[in-house]
């Protein structure tokens, strides 16, 4: 039988796309609905000290296999819809699940600035609050450069109001979007993640290293705690370490992992 939705004088090509599209967003859905949800954790590692300062906690949807279903294939699609609501859901409630688990884990947790106005989210958020007094302290909440200037004033103000549960915000990929000094002086960041296309190659790039010193450079004048994202190379992180930059991220530390060697998984605590 015939797709209802291939027009006769569709692309094949185009069509094809779109079935695809429509196949992952449905294991999307089934993945949330079963509750199959965990985190990749990524160290974030000291430029003085080598060693890890706190970990991210990147979300992880899994078929009905077990397999990981690519974040790429769904993540840019969902970001205006309430399906990316319900990913922030799971991904914050996954990470005060481990924060509970972990009592000297620190953690960072991704999300989007539409999520500080859905009252599921900070259902979620109050709730691993309340359970737990030290969680907040050890609460990392990442948003975007893009995403936070979508409606900066929310975002200020929901940050105000937080500032007395010792939570840190870092506004994450800091230089791929258009944040303008004025609103960069009034937000409550903690820590600013220099986006990895600036970090890349930035040992022979001179434009990436001018670009890089500048930031970092911002940075110390705001008094916000520098992280280079996607540092891949020895050369990239001795540059880096010779420009100030505070924490390293990347592929040249450590992949994500969703079962780390210190990982204790949800039902137990640690020792």
């Amino acid at each position: 039988m015939r797709d209802p939705s291939f027009a006769e004088d569709a692309d094949p090509f185009s069509y094809v796309i779109n079935a695809k599209d429509r196949s992952v967003m449905e294991m999307v859905h089934e993945a949330l609905n079963a509750n199959r949800v965990t985190l990749a954790f990524q160290p974030v590692i000291g430029a003085a000290t080598g060693e890890t300062v706190f970990h991210e906690g990147l979300v992880r949807l899994l078929d009905d296999t077990g397999h990981i279903i690519p974040a790429g294939q769904f993540m840019g699609v969902v970001e205006a819809q309430e399906l990316g609501r319900q990913i922030d859901c799971a991904a914050l409630r996954c990470g005060l699940g481990a924060l509970a688990r972990h009592p000297r884990l620190r953690l960072a947790i991704n999300m989007s600035a539409r999520s500080v106005g859905y009252p599921k989210w900070m259902q979620v958020l109050k709730r691993g609050l309340s359970r737990d007094d030290t969680v907040g302290e050890r609460l990392i909440l990442e948003i975007s450069e893009t995403s936070a200037m979508q409606v900066p004033e929310l975002v200020k103000t929901f940050m105000a109001d937080l500032q007395d549960k010792g939570i840190t915000f870092a506004l994450d990929d800091f230089g791929a979007g258009t944040t303008s000094f004025r609103h960069l002086k009034e937000f409550y960041f903690d820590i600013i993640k220099i986006d990895g296309g600036f970090v890349r190659g930035c040992d022979r790039d001179p434009d990436n290293q001018c670009i890089l010193d500048a930031l970092v450079t911002l940075g110390q004048k705001f008094d916000m705690f520098t992280v280079a994202e996607k540092v891949e190379t020895k050369g990239e992180a001795n540059f880096l370490a010779s420009v100030g930059i505070d924490c390293m991220q990347g592929y040249y530390y450590g992949a994500p992992e969703t079962r780390p060697s210190w990982y204790v998984p949800p039902g137990r605590m640690a020792g």
